[in-house]
Formats: C-alpha cells, structure tokens, sequence
C-alpha cells in the first residue's frame, strides 16, 4: 500500500507492501530509518529545525520539528521491533529553496539538528542527498529498504 507522508508528519510500518512517498522537500528534511532484519522502517518530513520557536505547535505537532519529530520516529520503529544498533538512516531535502541570499538557512539548520541529534544518540547517516536548490521526493519501500531521490529528471538510489 503506498502512503504519501505530508509535512510534518511521519509513518512507520512493518508491512512489506507499504511504499512510503513524501513530495516536494525543499528546505525540509526527509528522514527515512530502517531496520534489515525485523523490516521496520519508518519516514519523517519535518520543516523546521527546532521547536523552541513555538513550544505550543510542538506539542500538538511534533513531527514539524527535527528536534522533536526525529526521536518519535525512532521510538515508533523500536515498538515494532526495531533495534538502534541495525538503524539505516538515509536523509534528503535542504535545499536553499525561495532565500537566495541565505537569511534563514533552513535547509542547512535542519541538517545540522539533524546531525547533532543523531551524533548525541550514537548514531550516523548512512546516505544522504541534501543541499542545492532542488525539490525532492523520497520513496522508500519497506519490504527492501530501498530509497529512491527524484529531483527534476534525476532517480538516484540512496
């Protein structure tokens, strides 16, 4: 079944069958996680870094943050039987999308959260296709743990 994952919202499955999309990452981060042996994986597409710049809309979505969003999204996969030390990450998004001269960064400071997140949990991104000024979409199939890039005529295999 495919689902598509919307901004600032995430979905993890063990059902071989479920093909995770999410569109149109420019400045977010795509997230995706997956666990070889119990078939657990999950994707996250979150806009924003971190959620100190509202407390209330993290509270009541907290898959729009990295910093709050990325830790659900590990906790989910472990109930369905993940284990950290088989975690394949895989990230797409920060582009520098509509802020040509560089005032917000958004893109960049959501990989950095990213990085600093995952570094203080002992763990590392195993492939990645981040920065630039193109859109993306991700793919990722359960049953495989393939992840597919589209950006304009590109399909590139993460």
């Amino acid at each position: 079944m495919k689902y598509t994952i919307g901004i600032s919202e995430m979905r993890v499955s063990n059902q071989f069958d479920d093909v995770l999309i999410t569109y149109s990452l420019g400045s977010c981060i795509g997230v995706t996680i997956y666990d070889p042996v119990e078939h657990v994986g999950g994707m996250i597409h979150c806009m924003l870094p971190t959620s100190k710049v509202d407390s209330q809309k993290a509270r009541s979505f907290p898959c729009m943050f990295v910093d709050t969003g990325v830790p659900l999204l590990f906790n989910e996969a472990y109930k369905l039987g993940a284990k950290k030390e088989r975690i394949i990450i895989k990230v797409a998004g920060c582009s520098q999308i509509l802020d040509d001269k560089g005032l917000f960064n958004i893109g960049e400071r959501n990989y950095i959260t990213l990085r600093k997140l995952l570094w203080k949990n002992s763990l590392l991104i195993n492939s990645e296709d981040v920065g630039g000024n193109d859109s993306r979409t991700l793919y990722f199939e359960i049953n495989t743990g393939k992840v597919i890039v589209k950006s304009r005529d590109k399909n590139t295999e993460l």
